[in-house]
């Protein structure tokens, strides 16, 4: 039996987020964002999200020293910066010099400028094949009135219209 999970998750419509972390270091804090389309609400009454990062991420051992992290969930204007953050640490960290973002107050995480952001806290994380689920306590949010959300759907960024 043929599996193709990858293309059937495909017509499978989600939202583009731009995740960040950071790590603390000698000569300073050094930031990363990395996106992710693996949001999900896992509970209201604690509020809760869950993301699911390659096991072998660069991004994952940072964010598993931090505990912290940021999602700004983008809007149709944002299909360049989703794009460039699917990239090389190294072409994410020059984006990261140019995009509108500030320190999220309550986790120091960045929130770039968009239409709803979350800051949360590492709760747990759990192995899951060639994934790891990272479930973390929101702690703050924040949302704006935008153009309509970006979505991934059939390999390509698209607009809700």
């Amino acid at each position: 039996m043929n599996i193709d999970l990858r293309g059937a998750m495909r017509t499978f419509a989600t939202g583009v987020c731009v995740m960040t972390t950071y790590l603390d270091e000698a000569t300073g804090r050094r930031h990363d964002g990395l996106t992710v389309n693996s949001l999900t609400s896992v509970s209201l009454d604690p509020p809760m999200v869950s993301v699911c990062l390659r096991h072998d991420s660069a991004f994952l051992a940072d964010l598993l020293k931090t505990k912290v992290w940021a999602l700004s969930i983008l809007d149709v204007g944002a299909a360049d910066i989703a794009s460039e953050f699917a990239k090389s640490r190294d072409v994410r960290a020059a984006v990261l010099r140019t995009v509108s973002a500030t320190p999220g107050k309550r986790t120091g995480a960045l929130v770039l400028d968009s239409p709803g952001w979350l800051e949360c806290r590492l709760q747990t994380h759990l192995p899951a094949g060639d994934h790891v689920i990272a479930i973390g306590d929101v702690v703050a949010t924040g949302t704006q009135k935008r153009r309509p959300p970006l979505v991934f759907l059939n390999g390509a960024y698209q607009a809700i219209t």
